[in-house]
């Protein structure tokens, strides 16, 4: 999710999704430990795909951040872990908002990190497409569900 997400950036949720199963299958089904072991004829491979978006500092970026996604898991033992220290374990109820106090302070530790293409926007879109953050408005078919 973390990896469709950087991709999203400057483009719309729109083209991410209908390119989603292109990306599973370039990225071997998001095998973190596939994909923190790619080098360089991985990028090119990537590169070529025409069914995923082509954006090299993207693709080296989905890479490095795999490691450092894996380096986080083994400190915290899961990455969800890691981001609920950031909220004591609560979700946060909230709408009509793209980034809070909180994606700010994520964001800011994943970039310190080495993180790339996680910025409070994405992080926020990251934090409630996971359920940390429940921005269901009324009318949505999953308002009021938890």
């Amino acid at each position: 999710m973390l990896v469709l997400e950087s991709f999203q950036a400057g483009l719309s949720w729109e083209c991410i999704l209908n390119k989603r199963n292109a990306f599973r299958e370039a990225y071997d089904n998001f095998d973190i430990d596939k994909v923190s072991a790619y080098g360089e004829d991985d990028i090119a491979r990537l590169m070529g795909n025409t069914g995923i978006v082509r954006n090299r500092r993207k693709i080296a970026a989905s890479i490095s951040n795999a490691r450092i996604f894996k380096e986080i898991v083994k400190k915290h033992g899961s990455f969800y872990s890691y981001l609920t220290s950031f909220t004591e374990g609560r979700t946060l109820y909230e709408v009509g908002l793209v980034k809070n106090g909180l994606s700010d302070r994520i964001s800011a530790d994943l970039q310190k990190r080495g993180m790339k293409f996680v910025g409070s926007v994405i992080t926020y879109s990251y934090l409630q497409a996971i359920g940390i953050i429940y921005s269901h408005e009324e009318g949505c078919f999953l308002y009021g569900q938890k």
